[in-house]
This record gives C-alpha cells, sequence and structure tokens, in this order.
C-alpha cells in the first residue's frame, strides 16, 4: 500500500471545481504545505473553501488567483497586514465564517470522529454565537458547534513512511492530525519519506490509515513569519508631559502577578514579552500551538535556533526541561478543562462589565480571533495587558466596548502602561500606578468608573 505519489503535481491532480480544502499551518510560517498550494495554484481548480486557521502566506496565492469562494478560518486580517482574503471580502468576492482556533481543530476532529459535532463554552455572548444552537448543562451556556468535513486536507510532518504514518518535530504538530482526520483525501507534505519501521511506532503522531497520500516538499517553508524576539524600543508614551511605563515593563510588572505553580498562557503582542521576565520561577508557560513548559524568547542576537521550537506568536523560544509537544486539540483541552491558571492577552477594548474586544474593530474586515475566544472561556483568571489608551488618544477602558467581544464578564485583572487594575465586586479598583502618576490622573484618562485601593 505504498502512498507516495511522484510530486505535489500528481499529488492534487483530482483537485475539482468546488471542493473544500483543510490546509494546515500555524501563523503565516509554520508547518504550511507550501509545495501543495503551489501545486494547486498551477493545478487551477476554482469555487474552492478553504478551511485554515488563516487566510494569509502561501494559502493568499490561491485568493489572489480567484481560486477560492469561501473561507473558514480563525484569521481574515491580522493588525496592519494586508490581506487579499478582507480586499476580496469587502468587494463581494468571497465568503467568510470566523471560528475560534480552538473550536475550529473541534469541528474537523469531530468530522473525522464521525460525530455531528461539538457543544463548547467557546463564543457565548459574542458575534460568532449569532443564529447558533445555545444549551444548558449543569447551568453553564454551551454553543453547539457542526462538524466539518473536507474533500481534502493539505498538512505537513517533519517525515512519513511509504504506508503514510507521520512522525512530527517540535510544536509543529498543531491542526495537522485533526485536518487529515477530518478529510476524504488526506495529502502530508514532508521533508524526508523512509520506509516503513525507520519510524519508531512510539513516535507515530498521524496514523496511515487517515493518510492517502505522501509527497516530498519542493517548495521549502518561508519562515519569514516567525523569528527571533526583537527587543522593544523601550519608548514608553507620556501622559500629561510624563513617562508611563514602557512594553517591557508593562510585562514585567504582569510577570510579578503570576502566582507560583501555575500554568500560564500568553497571548499575542505584549504579553509574549511576559516570558522574558519570570526569572527561574515555577511557572510553567504554555501555547496553543501545542508547547507546554517552554523558555524565554531567543533575541536576534542569541544563539543556535530549533526551527520547530516556538510559541504560538511565532518567537523562536528556549526549550525548558520538561518541554512536552502535543496537537492542538490537547492543548485546547487544557485550556477548556480549567488546566490553564491565567491567561495573558492584549485587547483593544475592555469595559466596566469585564467585557473584552480584542480580535476585530469596525473598520477591520474579518479581523482575527485565534484562540483568544477559547483561552477566556477556560476558567482561569484573564490578565490583559495593554496601553491605557490607543494610538489615537481613545481611551481603551471604557464604560461599554463598543468592538465585537471576545468574552463577556472574564476579565479580572488590567496591566497598562498606567496602572494595574483588578475586578472586585464588579469594579475595577487601581491596585498601583506608573511611578510620577496620581491615581487621580490615571482615572481622568480613564473612560468606566476606578475605584482606588486603601493603600493606593
Amino acid at each position: 500500500m505504498d502512498k507516495v505519489m511522484a510530486s505535489p503535481a500528481e499529488a492534487v491532480a483530482d483537485l475539482a471545481h468546488g471542493a473544500s480544502i483543510a490546509v494546515s499551518g500555524f501563523g503565516l510560517s509554520s508547518g504550511v504545505p507550501n509545495s501543495l498550494l503551489a501545486a494547486a495554484v498551477e493545478q487551477g481548480a476554482r469555487d474552492l473553501c478553504l478551511v485554515a486557521n488563516g487566510a494569509g502566506g502561501a494559502a493568499a496565492k490561491l485568493i489572489e488567483n480567484n481560486q477560492v469562494s469561501r473561507l473558514i478560518v480563525s484569521f481574515v486580517q491580522r493588525p496592519n497586514i494586508e490581506s487579499a482574503a478582507a480586499v476580496k471580502a469587502a468587494a463581494g468576492q468571497i465568503q467568510f465564517e470566523m471560528v475560534p482556533q480552538g473550536t475550529l481543530v473541534e469541528r474537523l476532529r469531530a468530522g473525522g470522529a464521525g460525530l455531528a459535532g461539538v457543544y463548547t463554552p467557546t463564543a457565548v455572548g459574542t458575534p460568532v454565537a449569532e443564529g447558533k444552537e445555545v444549551r444548558f448543562f449543569d447551568g453553564k451556556p454551551f454553543l453547539f458547534e457542526s462538524a466539518i468535513r473536507v474533500d481534502y486536507a493539505f498538512v505537513t510532518a517533519y517525515r512519513a513512511d511509504r504506508l503514510g504514518n507521520c512522525e512530527f518535530r517540535g510544536s509543529a504538530q498543531h491542526f495537522n492530525p485533526s485536518f487529515a482526520k477530518g478529510a476524504r483525501i488526506a495529502i502530508v507534505e514532508v521533508d524526508e519519506i523512509v520506509e516503513p519501521g525507520e519510524i519508531d511506532p512510539h513516535r507515530v503522531g498521524l496514523a496511515g490509515c487517515f493518510v492517502a497520500r505522501v509527497v516530498k516538499r519542493t517548495v521549502q517553508p518561508d519562515r519569514s513569519g516567525l523569528g527571533r524576539y526583537r527587543r522593544p524600543s523601550d519608548s514608553p508614551r507620556t501622559y500629561n508631559g510624563k513617562t508611563a511605563w514602557s512594553r517591557s515593563q508593562m510585562a514585567e510588572r504582569a510577570a510579578a502577578l503570576l502566582p507560583e505553580h501555575s500554568y500560564v498562557n500568553l497571548g499575542l503582542g505584549i504579553p509574549t514579552l511576559v516570558a522574558n521576565y519570570l526569572g527561574g520561577r515555577d511557572i510553567t508557560l504554555h501555547g496553543e500551538n501545542g508547547i507546554l513548559g517552554y523558555g524565554e524568547a531567543i533575541p536576534e542576537d542569541g544563539g543556535a535556533i530549533d526551527y520547530y521550537v516556538h510559541d504560538a506568536g511565532g518567537n523562536y523560544v528556549t526549550p525548558r526541561p520538561g518541554l512536552a509537544y502535543f496537537d492542538s486539540v490537547t492543548a485546547f483541552e487544557m485550556v477548556r478543562s480549567g488546566k490553564i491558571d491565567v491567561v495573558v492577552l492584549g485587547a483593544y477594548q475592555v469595559d466596566e462589565a469585564g467585557n473584552v474586544a480584542n480580535w476585530s474593530t469596525p473598520e477591520q474586515i474579518g479581523g482575527g480571533i485565534g484562540g483568544a475566544m477559547d483561552m477566556v472561556a477556560g476558567g482561569g483568571t484573564v490578565m490583559i495587558l495593554m496601553e491605557h489608551r490607543d494610538s489615537r488618544d481613545r481611551p481603551k477602558l471604557v464604560r461599554s466596548c463598543s468592538y465585537p467581544l471576545t468574552g463577556v464578564g472574564c476579565v479580572d485583572i488590567v496591566v497598562t502602561d498606567l496602572a494595574v487594575l483588578r475586578r472586585r465586586d464588579g469594579h475595577f479598583v487601581v491596585e498601583d500606578v506608573a511611578p510620577g502618576f496620581s491615581t487621580d490622573e490615571v482615572v481622568a484618562l480613564t473612560e468606566m468608573d476606578l475605584l482606588a485601593a486603601p493603600a493606593c
């Protein structure tokens, strides 16, 4: 049962007009099946439905070539990055459905498992829930998400044998197993093809029965979306003519609030800097790409890197003793089961009710949900790390969010470049302020009502 194909072109030769394809890849660069996508562009099938984490990178070439009519994704558009999908969506040339990352992998996993769908606490009370069934279990609301079954899956692995058994490396499992299981025809793009028996059975991360075709990579991965940590300029903003905390100082202040012996997820943006200020404490970092127990990011002038070891933000990170790798289904199981103690996220807005908005703005088409909706639904402490006011000097701590919600009543702590706020008894309380500022100044620069802690 030799499943090896001679070329990516041969592997996608029967791709039909109107087919649905699940395309693996985490972020813009990690684990993207570039060879298969390039072959699909050349093959020319149109009216395709793409199911993917995002619509950027190599997948964007299919969109630019007018081969895609529908998207089911977590990201249509990322901040400050032009998106072909967003442009075509604005012109009415493409339809899209936004899906949280954890829900996306569960819907594919359910499709592969022969299930009708899943009930999830993720996205309840947000725009994603509109028009969908909500049921209560043990007094809690759950949203029904239907299973996804696709015609093809384009996935990647480190290597595979001729029977289709696949081995993954590092944090590069992410969506690959669930996407392959949810497909009628799963095509795996690998760095190396070996003979049966050369892969230790204990290292098989995807059994060959889920794989229809195997092909050797011909287009090398574009790792421009991954990188070493760039040290921030540390040029803090000023308010009232005085210097606020820099982003590094914000991250350091947030790190000090993390409890010992905790499991912590760090979101994109400023939160990724928190990893650099843990100082050997007993804090275990979690990434939804499938990594648990990593250390600080490797700086631009740092030493050797392993391309397969990175966080969910795309930063190469330092392996620590006890590091574990797994797929994204497992990563989100850790979140929804309450095993992750603290989630640190960036945000556009937080309001008085503890609601948070961090995935889209009124000006954006689609935006990018990522894993944030899953994270805030997990029941752990939610800490928001953001600047006090936006780039147009508008308040980000508001009476009521005007941007699409990520989570309802979930925010516990906010760290800005001016203050540390903690939500108590339905109100945000100022616990600390940046040096040189008073609580009254923080209140004056904030739209929502704030209370002052006795010692502040």
